[in-house]
């Protein structure tokens, strides 16, 4: 599941994007602390940013500028600004779109797509890390983390974890998951699969995060 971090102090607007965003299965951290932007982005490590510029404290460009310089997440603005040299000083700072408001919301998801598609999906997802109840999967070394704990996955263990971070929420039958180990050419059967959930599942618990994956009888897994 994709993360997006939304910084937007109109609250109305903020639930409208934040409700629709919801629907088509991402994950949305809202931003209401705006003194504490930079400290939110490294904390929740979003995968694309949505970003008004007329916020309190601090605008949206200098925000900008201060995520630029620790990392390369798409950036779309939100803003009611329609100048010309709004947009070119947005894209200047660094940002990757300029949405005016009001907008369609529609166009506004066809658009974080988009983007999500060019910078993860077409480069393999190198450097993704999915987040969730303060779990870290880092895929560039198969790695969980845990309050500043860390623990190796196993090449089974790491594409069944990542198989059911990308579906949070809901429930992955142990057919799908035995499916994906067996793309990897090697040898699954029911048994393999319950002992791979188990280690995970033991991992897991020895960072200190019980009942992370969840067993629905006859039907599969899940992450809650």
């Amino acid at each position: 599941m994709y993360r997006i971090m939304l910084i937007e102090d109109d609250e109305k607007i903020r639930q409208i994007v934040a409700d629709t965003l919801k629907k088509w299965q991402y994950e949305v951290v809202e931003v209401t602390q705006f003194d504490q932007v930079l400290a939110e982005y490294k904390q929740s490590d979003p995968h694309l940013i949505l970003l008004d510029i007329n916020l309190p404290v601090f605008d949206g460009y200098y925000w900008c500028q201060q995520i630029r310089s620790v990392s390369k997440v798409p950036i779309i603005f939100l803003s009611s600004r329609h100048q010309n040299m709004d947009i070119i000083m947005a894209i200047n700072m660094g940002g990757d779109d300029f949405i005016q408001k009001p907008f369609d919301l529609d166009i506004l998801v066809a658009k974080i797509s988009a983007l999500i598609r060019r910078k993860y999906t077409y480069q393999e997802d190198e450097n993704i890390s999915f987040l969730h109840r303060g779990l870290k999967l880092n895929v560039t070394n198969s790695t969980i983390e845990y309050k500043g704990e860390s623990s190796e996955l196993s090449r089974n263990e790491f594409i069944l974890f990542q198989l059911l971070m990308r579906n949070i929420g809901k429930i992955v039958s142990r057919e799908d998951l035995m499916q994906a180990l067996w793309n990897e050419d090697q040898f699954v059967d029911d048994n393999t699969l319950t002992v791979n959930v188990n280690r995970m599942r033991k991992k897991i618990a020895n960072l200190g995060l019980e009942e992370f994956i969840v067993t629905r009888k006859g039907m599969g897994y899940l992450i809650e």
